[in-house]
């Protein structure tokens, strides 16, 4: 019998245009392309051009597993932020190194989703394409700690905003 804490997972899609390496920030003004493997019908796109954003699940491809880290740490390694566990994160050092991200869906043409504000990197593997359903988001206030605003304050800047 299939143990049902471990499953198994192909990707459904790699990301093939877009964003060279993994950066902190300045992750704004860059369309990727997202395509859909060939043992997929293209039926499976069908009406996804009528949402606005996606949600991606990804892998950190080019992260090693040794990268991992359960414990509490400061945020990019800042002493000025707190010190705080792997689940309090969102980068590759999560035991899994999954990513979700919420691109805006610009066109799909054939198998290729035309994304921005995707911070996968050319290559990544895509394991779940969904569209957003605003009413499915968080309900209520959302609040986060002040480091992550501070940290992420320019992570959708683009590249020509570094100056």
């Amino acid at each position: 019998m299939p143990d049902p804490m471990r499953i198994e997972i192909t990707a459904v899609a790699q990301v093939v245009a877009g964003h060279v390496d993994p950066v902190d920030d300045f992750q704004g003004g860059v369309e990727s392309i997202i395509r859909l493997n060939e043992d997929f019908p293209l039926e499976t796109l069908a009406g996804l051009e009528d949402f606005s954003h996606l949600e991606v699940v990804w892998h950190f491809h080019r992260a090693n597993p040794a990268d991992v880290a359960l414990h509490a740490r400061s945020p990019r390694n800042n002493p000025d932020w707190p010190a705080t566990g792997t689940f309090a994160h969102r980068n590759h050092r999560r035991p899994n190194q999954l990513a979700v991200s919420h691109p805006k869906l610009v066109r799909v043409d054939g198998r290729d989703l035309h994304v921005t504000d995707l911070d996968a990197v050319i290559g990544t593997p895509v394991f779940d394409v969904l569209p957003y359903f605003p009413v499915m988001g968080p309900r209520g206030q959302v609040h986060v700690p002040t480091w992550v605003d501070e940290m992420l304050g320019r992570y959708w800047d683009t590249s020509d905003e570094k100056a």
